[in-house]
């Protein structure tokens, strides 16, 4: 069976072929809304539909594993229905899932609607990337996939992030959804007067329901496990216990299984003979975990340590997304001008991020944006080029008959390394902040001359204000009780931003080693072919 997937644009004028990326982006952009909503809206979101914080994290997880369940069918849904209409539809999809979302107080229909937003996102994303890869030339394909990255990697950790925290403070979370409602309508406007890609022939493979079904099961398991596993202290709580068994289980039956298929399951295992796709589905999962672990970290410290609003937390991270898109043009220009290999700029990114992240580790308190703000232009920075690379590494000589699936693959990776990067930081700072409480604890001694000093002087300061003198007493010991715990929250945050840098002080040799090790493989491949 034969079906047809997007050939090269063969336009008169470069106006369809505009209208296309820029339809796609603006629909990659509505996925970035979506996803990203619940982080500073959380608590508005808990009031207004009377959900417990329990209840509240279905509206996440839902959206989280279907997201990755889209990513997985995207490929088979490609072979089977048009790219344009397939990015169309889940637009579409996703703008009336936004719309609905937006009207109702119901929790139920609130999860169900997430579920929606996250599968059409999911697929969304492959496939608008997919038709992008389709649609031109490769020596296009840097500046292009450049332009993707911006509504699809920027916009979440940047653009979402302040326009959320903007609205959030001056309407409603439901003007959240409203925006995707508008974004979705444009983006879908723009890509039906686009004129369809000349389509070619392509190998239709029977779809893999019982895949499908194992790696749901995997995959909605590993996304509760790592979204609430830090609040309910991992294995100390039988359910994230039996979900993690569950998932482990589910996902190697699911791995035999698509053995047995010989190559026409849901997982293209032939993927993995490019080494180019190989070593950046790794890099993938490293970056992963570094953006979306910084883009936790920085929000929730300008918020719980020095209590910004969250406009002003949201703001924060906007001046990196414009360092971030001149990144990803920069490069693109210097690898589609300058013919600059693409594995060139990954050391110069990874770099980019340590140092960044090094930076931040010497935040306080009394730190302002100002103060933090050279470290986060320098993480945009380092951001561009090192996305922008591993997209063009794992893509560009992938063959055209499973560059969907390896899309899909390669989005999962991301996604995944950043659910465990967010995992890690949050049970660190948790574990942190409790270990640092009791150490600072300890070495406040109420006989020490610098403790009777600073309780005195709040005394006096308390007593001045009009307090007794036995509240002011009391007052001055909550006070210094309280600034204990903002210094224990402030060196969990620092030694946070220092274990992103270790990350990739101990991921980057590895990296190397594995790049080696793929090169050798494919060298001595060509060797044996040769014979």
């Amino acid at each position: 069976m034969t079906t047809h997937v997007a050939g090269r644009v063969k336009h008169n004028t470069s106006v369809s072929g505009t209208l296309l990326v820029v339809g796609i982006v603006l629909a990659a952009l509505t996925e970035a809304i979506a996803s990203t909503i619940l982080s500073l809206s959380r608590g508005d979101i808990i009031g207004d539909i009377y959900a417990t914080p329990d209840e509240f994290a279905w509206l996440d997880v839902g959206y989280t594993a279907f997201k990755l369940i889209g990513f997985m069918v995207a490929a088979s849904m490609f072979n089977r229905i048009r790219p344009i209409t397939l990015v169309i539809g889940s637009t579409l999809v996703m703008g009336l899932a936004s719309g609905m979302a937006s009207a109702t107080t119901s929790f139920e229909f609130l999860v169900a609607l997430r579920v929606i937003q996250g599968l059409a996102g999911g697929v969304l994303l492959v496939a608008g990337q997919a038709t992008i890869f389709f649609a031109f030339r490769s020596a296009h394909q840097p500046i292009l996939q450049a332009l993707f990255a911006m509504g699809a990697v920027v916009a979440p950790a940047t653009l979402a992030p302040a326009l959320q925290g903007w609205l959030l403070d001056n309407q409603s979370w439901t003007w959240i959804f409203y925006c995707n409602v508008v974004l979705s309508l444009g983006a879908a406007g723009l890509l039906l007067m686009v004129q369809d890609p000349v389509p070619v022939t392509m190998r239709q493979r029977p779809f893999d329901w019982v895949g499908l079904a194992l790696v749901s099961v995997a995959l909605f398991c590993f996304s509760y496990i790592l979204s609430q596993g830090s609040r309910w202290d991992w294995f100390e709580e039988p359910r994230i216990l039996w979900l993690s068994v569950a998932g482990v289980a589910s996902l190697f039956l699911f791995l035999g299984q698509q053995v047995l298929r010989k190559g026409v399951g849901l997982l293209d295992f032939s993927l993995f003979r490019s080494d180019d796709f190989a070593f950046a589905f790794i890099v993938s999962f490293v970056a992963g975990a570094a953006l979306f672990g910084s883009a936790f970290l920085i929000p929730s410290f300008a918020v719980s340590v020095l209590a910004f609003t969250p406009t002003d937390a949201g703001l924060l991270l906007l001046p990196s997304g414009a360092v971030f898109v001149g990144s990803l043009i920069l490069a693109a220009f210097l690898m589609q001008v300058r013919r600059l290999p693409p594995f060139a700029t990954v050391p110069f990114g990874i770099l980019l991020i340590m140092l960044s992240m090094w930076m931040l580790s010497g935040s306080t308190s009394e730190s302002g944006a100002a103060d933090m703000m050279a470290a986060i232009l320098l993480r945009g920075l380092g951001l561009g080029f090192l996305f922008l690379s591993i997209t063009l590494i794992a893509f560009t000589n992938l063959d055209r008959r499973n560059l969907a699936s390896g899309i899909g693959l390669f989005n999962t990776g991301r996604q995944l390394g950043g659910l465990v990067g967010v995992a890690g930081l949050q049970t660190l700072i948790d574990h942190n902040v409790a270990a640092n409480v009791a150490v600072l604890g300890a070495h406040v001694n109420a006989g020490g001359q610098a403790v009777i000093d600073r309780l005195a002087a709040t005394t006096a300061m308390l007593a001045a204000r009009g307090m007794d003198a036995v509240p002011a007493s009391r007052g001055a010991m909550a006070l210094l009780g309280r600034a204990v715990a903002g210094q224990s929250i402030v060196i969990a945050f620092d030694t946070a931003f220092i274990v992103v840098a270790l990350l990739f002080v101990v991921a980057a040799p590895m990296l190397v080693g594995i790049k080696i090790g793929l090169a050798r493989r494919a060298k001595a491949r060509r060797t044996h072919t040769d014979r």
